[in-house]
């Protein structure tokens, strides 16, 4: 009975396999919305201000950072935690593959969000004179959040390394 309950635990790590593929999809939204802001942007190109430009452009860059990061979870999830991913001899292979564990993982994840609480705290801030100065305190205390949770997150990771 034991055995059986520890094969059927064992098993389900696949149950995991589609909400990864299901990150795929996702991957597509963005890819969709990304290119649907470049043709927004292309007619009026000429007549924009340079700094709602800018704007666009951090826009473009944040989507690129969620994309990159879904990417990251969708791969090393599911090596990490259903199966190993077969990539045939010839083919390209990202470097990075079979070499973040679960804690670099959950490193580089907190990393990016603060690189995409970055950029969407600098989009804020270029846009400073329509946002209430209430609002603009509370985006620099979240963001300010994220980057000591991230810290903490990456010092706790080096010193539990440093031990074993």
């Amino acid at each position: 009975m034991e055995r059986f309950i520890e094969n059927l635990m064992y098993s389900a790590r696949w149950i995991l396999a589609p909400i990864y593929l299901g990150l795929s999809l996702a991957l597509l939204a963005l890819g969709v919305k990304f290119f649907q802001e470049i043709f927004h942007v292309l007619p009026v190109i000429f007549s924009m201000k340079e700094a709602d430009l800018v704007l666009v452009v951090l826009s473009l860059i944040d989507l690129a950072l969620v994309g990159g990061l879904l990417v990251m979870v969708m791969f090393s999830g599911y090596e990490n935690f259903v199966s190993q991913l077969d990539i045939a001899d010839g083919q390209e292979k990202l470097s990075w593959l079979g070499k973040v564990d679960s804690g670099t993982l959950k490193n580089k994840v907190a990393a990016s969000i603060v690189a995409i609480s970055s950029i969407h705290l600098l989009k804020i801030f270029m846009n400073a004179e329509n946002v209430e100065e209430t609002y603009l305190f509370w985006y620099v205390v979240i963001h300010m959040t994220f980057v000591v949770s991230a810290f903490s997150m990456g010092y706790l990771d080096k010193i539990t390394r440093k031990d074993h």
